[in-house]
């Protein structure tokens, strides 16, 4: 089912279904993202009149491709590369004329992708930044409203240098709603929310600013467009990949199989062990009395899940989830379960996700691992490792979020 759902987010289908008019001037191809190589790679080989481009993915992410040019970079923190590429793309995209067209290739991880700190600000606030938003347990929603206050690039800041061309947005959707102006921090798309919001959010949060930062959030310079700028009314936006329909494909297979399967929501946020103690419950009350859902059943959730980090271990937000879930589930016959990131990794480890089931906990305490304290230190990775129960898959090529099965026989 994990596989079913990767191949359905593929993008070399969805892009060809989704091509823009052709424009009676030049076609200028950008991007940023985890899928980003991949959908260049898909538009060059459906796109039959002339193009050139530039578009930055994660690191071991590139594929090959002829006219648009790929280069890599740092994620989740972002890095010199990715500085020096986003200011490549604002380059690419200035002097354009109303003839002129850009599609904007865009998908998840695209906001650590392109650092573009906005004037005042250095690459080191904005790699600061983003540290202390990946710690905050911030929803994903909280942590590109706050981004975008400290940013050149983002919240539709980079569709504003385009002008007077028109743009094309492209989106991979790794967002739980799948709003395509909170992928990647909406480079091409305005922003929701104000400053004011944002400087709620980053109290409420607790999150952790460098000085220079707080200063910029405190006034109000660096304002980004608004959702109701009518520069941006000739532009498109089109989502042609997300978790939603990732997680029919792997429904439709489970019942295949005669296995019936339940989707609970393409858009789960909040912590990963709440969220993991939650699924459990269903997934034991299912197990001993067949309710809500009769066996067999497999109970299917994506989204996006947050950690907050307490400890020093290794871990990812998958992990963390199914590490929570073996304690929850410890010893409860029938049940296995996996959860993976769709791009191949799970935060900023090698692993996509792990696998887990009624016996985990127990082998991890025979391999010499005390799951409760594993999860108190963040330290799944390190907890499934210990047991050979890592899921490593290496770059998809997508990058949907996260696929959630739990399967009850």
């Amino acid at each position: 089912m994990f596989h079913t759902a990767v191949a359905q987010a593929q993008p070399a289908l969805a892009v060809s279904q989704n091509l823009p008019e052709r424009p009676r001037g030049r076609t200028v191809v950008i991007g940023a993202g985890k899928a980003s190589a991949q959908m260049a790679r898909a538009f060059e080989l459906a796109w039959d009149g002339p193009i050139t481009g530039l578009v930055v993915t994660r690191y071991g992410y590139a594929e090959p491709c002829e006219r648009i040019e790929i280069v890599e970079a740092a994620h989740p923190v972002p890095d010199e590369a990715g500085f020096l590429a986003a200011r490549r793309i604002m380059e690419t995209v200035s002097g354009l004329s109303h003839d002129d067209l850009v599609v904007a290739l865009i998908s998840g991880g695209g906001s650590a992708l392109l650092p573009a700190p906005a004037p005042g600000l250095s690459l080191d606030d904005e790699q600061a930044i983003n540290r202390a938003l990946l710690a905050s347990g911030a929803p994903i929603g909280v942590m590109n409203l706050v981004r975008n206050q400290f940013s050149a690039i983002k919240g539709g800041r980079l569709a504003a240098r385009c002008r007077p061309a028109r743009v094309a947005t492209l989106v991979v959707s790794d967002v739980p709603g799948d709003d395509p102006a909170l992928v990647a921090s909406g480079p091409t798309i305005p922003l929701g929310g104000n400053r004011s919001l944002a400087r709620k959010y980053v109290s409420l949060y607790r999150i952790a600013l460098p000085p220079h930062a707080q200063a910029l959030l405190a006034g109000e310079d660096n304002l980004a467009p608004t959702t109701g700028d009518l520069t941006f009314a000739h532009n498109s936006v089109r989502t042609i990949a997300s978790a939603a329909l990732s997680l029919e494909a792997a429904a439709e297979l489970a019942r295949r199989h005669g296995v019936e399967a339940a989707i609970l929501s393409d858009s789960i946020e909040g912590e990963s062990r709440d969220v993991a103690q939650v699924h459990a419950a269903m997934a034991r009350e299912i197990a001993a009395r067949n309710r809500p859902f009769a066996k067999p059943v497999v109970l299917l959730s994506g989204g996006e899940t947050t950690v907050t980090l307490r400890g020093k271990g290794r871990g990812g937000r998958n992990a963390e989830f199914l590490l929570a879930l073996a304690i929850a589930i410890d010893g409860v016959p029938g049940i296995t379960a996996l959860a993976a990131d769709t791009d191949g990794i799970d935060g900023s480890q090698d692993n996509a996700g792990a696998m887990v089931d009624g016996t985990t906990a127990t082998r991890l305490r025979h391999a010499g691992v005390d799951p409760l304290a594993a999860l108190a230190n963040n330290d799944a990775y390190g907890a499934f490792q210990a047991i050979g129960d890592l899921l490593m898959t290496g770059p998809t090529g997508t990058n949907v979020n996260d696929f959630r099965a739990i399967l009850i026989r």
